[in-house]
């Protein structure tokens, strides 16, 4: 069966049940697999060559339930089903299910067989049927439930080539129905199949009772023909469960079998630990401190190494190449603005892989079952865990995870707090900020200092999200109820490939979409840094020697010399010296203002700006930049400026300040309206202003 054209197919099912893992195997493509809700919260495309050189665009639709939508991922699903002009309207669906949870995964199977698309069923996890003593009667299955299916193991990769192949026949696969859905009301159904005759029942049930559009009919002429109130709809989609669940448990009667005397399951008794109500948060807790204690202790030698290896690079540059404006952009404004930032890969990459392991092993299920407890006394269901969670990576994908909030109450509240969670684009500001001004010392032989501070500045941000969240629960007047189902996924040891997968990728995403950033900043910068009006700048050196005549200096403190009223009288200089009165206040330098204000493109900038700033400030290029922000002296006061009162001030600066253009786009697209974005801007801003301020003069 050669096409013409690519076969699509679409990728269905609940959440949870490795519908990713099997996109992975099928695509070859690297998508983030996890063990909680809303991984997947837009349509991913992947492509998969197939036997007889067919080819197939895969599509992978977000995790769903059923066609009873109450999210608006879910109202993906179900408008792409409903459309056959979409040119990704699927010519065969694989529902996906897990082999453990087939009874509640079946619903959403029966739903998409009555919409008559060729339907394979996809039973995954397959490689734990004899650990949890489960057999399966397939043909029966398959003759019952009316199509073909494919057991696999998505994370053992065994039956991804029979389903491939089955893939290929999908024309051959049964559209009919498993059962007649339009029993739950004869004569309402019989009326609506008379009025509209070209068209599939079942769509027009849908119709009816989602807020969705289908071909070229008017959804309210529809309704207004066949209206019924709001409580009959909703009793008739229940009586339609429970017809469906009726007919599931006949199947599975005689197709599942599950001898629970063969099994070795020790989750229940996992469970009662790790969901306890003080044991379960002491093990997070303890199980945070061991996390952020590795990130710098494990961190520290190849970090050493980036950070001493740019420094030299830029020395070698400076004096090999001719001398001259390239050079000087390369040595002084390219290399290290990106050293800048590649210094902090192993702490990125460290954190992610952390998180990936717990999302793997399905700890992080638990996490949000813990959670919820605590969210919902400031106004939020455990769903919020998801995307304040998911912030400590991207604050973007983490606001996006909101659609599987289905109260527009708390998905707004969720979205305008996420970005108080500290997200990667943080740890640059923190690693460097840390290493400056708390010493690396042991309390107890055991307790990082360093490690501790980083640890306590999360959990600031993640207290600071739920705070507002409640402010905001009791300032927003908006009326709605929603009810926590969470998925508790059993546990797996990770797959080093799943994680190794999600780290690399994590950190390519972070290290190029913040190296572009950086790299045309720190250009700008370094032309701004370079370059100055007036006599101030033009004539540095004889400024220098007026000043200096009655103490002579040595060449490189000449050379320094004349670096630093150059900086001080370019453009950046003046940009600097205008902010500064405003920010002195805080413990900064124009320096720091600099950074602060170029770091609103993204906050990872911030650490790149210096290293351009310093560089171009002076000549000792293999200094590296901590060393030169460590040497750094206020000239008014003669103390440091890196010193512990204007670190904690700058620290607590970012941690509550939103600095990233792109976090202010993607909640104006979530919201509609640049009112709440906006709003968000001027709080923390204003907020991390006042408390940074506070903090230095008290500690000062």
């Amino acid at each position: 069966m050669v096409s013409n054209r690519n076969i699509n197919v679409a990728l269905i099912g609940n959440p949870n049940v490795g519908k990713t893992s099997v996109f992975n195997q099928l695509t070859g493509l690297n998508q983030q697999v996890g063990n909680y809700p809303g991984i997947t919260v837009e349509k991913k495309m992947g492509f998969c060559k197939l036997p007889t050189n067919v080819k197939a665009n895969i599509l992978d639709l977000p995790g769903t339930y059923s066609l009873n939508a109450s999210s608006i991922d879910e109202n993906v699903v179900i408008e792409l089903l409903l459309n056959k002009n979409d040119k990704l309207y699927p010519d065969v669906a694989l529902v996906v299910t897990d082999v453990e949870n087939l009874k509640r995964n079946l619903l959403l199977f029966t739903q998409i067989k009555d919409l008559e698309i060729p339907t394979i069923l996809v039973i995954n996890m397959a490689d734990r049927m004899e650990y949890k003593g489960i057999t399966l009667d397939i043909p029966y299955l398959e003759q019952h439930l009316k199509t073909k299916i494919a057991l696999i193991s998505s994370r053992k990769g065994f039956g991804i080539d029979a389903l491939k192949k089955l893939i290929v026949t999908y024309k051959i696969i049964s559209t009919e129905p498993c059962l007649n859905a339009s029993s739950i009301d004869p004569e309402y159904f019989n009326t609506l199949r008379k009025t509209f005759p070209n068209q599939l029942l079942y769509k027009l049930w849908l119709v009816i009772t989602q807020d969705v559009n289908f071909l070229n009919l008017d959804r309210n002429e529809i309704r207004s023909s066949f209206t019924k109130s709001h409580s009959d709809l909703k009793r008739l989609q229940q009586k339609e469960t429970i017809k469906r669940y009726q007919f599931i448990n006949d199947v599975l009667k005689v197709g599942l079998k599950i001898d629970e005397t063969v099994a070795k399951d020790f989750r229940s008794k996992l469970d009662r630990v790790l969901t306890h109500k003080v044991w379960g948060y002491v093990i997070f807790f303890l199980i945070l401190f061991v996390i952020f204690q590795s990130i710098f202790e494990w961190s520290k030698i190849p970090m050493d190494f980036i950070d001493s290896t740019f420094a030299s690079l830029s020395a070698f540059t400076s004096e090999k190449l001719p001398a001259g404006v390239l050079t000087n952009l390369i040595s002084q404004g390219i290399i290290p603005g990106i050293g800048g930032i590649l210094i902090f890969i192993p702490q990125i990459a460290f954190l992610f892989m952390f998180i990936s392991i717990l999302e793997e092993s399905g700890y992080m299920s638990r996490v949000v079952f813990l959670m919820d407890k605590i969210m919902r006394k400031f106004g939020l269901s455990g769903k919020s865990v998801v995307p304040l969670i998911s912030g400590t990576a991207c604050a973007i994908p983490a606001i996006m995870a909101t659609r599987n909030i289905e109260n527009w109450k708390e998905r707004l509240i969720t979205i305008l707090v996420t970005p108080f969670t500290t997200c990667s684009a943080r740890l640059p500001v923190y690693a460097i900020i840390i290493g400056l001004v708390i010493p690396d010392e042991r309390v107890f032989g055991i307790i990082n200092m360093q490690g501790l501070t980083l640890m306590l500045l999360y959990l600031l941000g993640f207290g600071m999200a739920i705070f507002s969240a409640y402010i905001l629960n009791k300032i927003l007047k908006i009326k709605g109820k929603t009810y926590f189902v969470v998925e508790m996924p059993n546990y797996k040891l990770p797959l080093f490939k799943n994680v190794g997968i999600n780290v690399i990728e994590k950190t390519k995403a972070f290290v190029f979409g913040a190296g572009k950033i950086i790299l045309a900043i720190s250009i700008v910068l370094w032309f701004l840094a370079s370059y100055g009006p007036g006599e101030n700048f033009n004539q540095a050196e004889k400024i220098v020697l007026e000043k200096t005549k009655d103490k002579p200096l040595s060449k490189t403190e000449f050379e320094n010399a004349v670096a630093s009223q150059k900086l001080e009288n370019s453009y950046i200089g003046l940009m600097g010296k205008t902010i500064e009165p405003a920010i002195s206040p805080l413990g900064y330098d124009w320096k720091i203002g600099i950074a602060i204000i170029s770091s609103f493109a993204a906050r990872e900038v911030f650490v790149g700006t210096l290293a351009t700033i310093y560089s171009v400030g002076g000549n000792e290029n293999e200094v590296t930049i901590k060393n030169k922000m460590a040497a750094e002296i206020n000239p008014v006061t003669g103390e440091k400026i890196f010193n512990f009162a204007s670190g904690i001030s700058l620290l607590l600066f970012y941690a509550f300040a939103l600095q990233c253009a792109s976090t202010l786009a993607i909640t104006k697209k979530e919201t509609n309206t640049w009112k709440w974005p906006l709003g968000q801007l001027i709080f923390m801003s204003g907020f991390a202003y006042i408390v940074a301020l506070v903090s230095y003069q008290i500690l000062k």
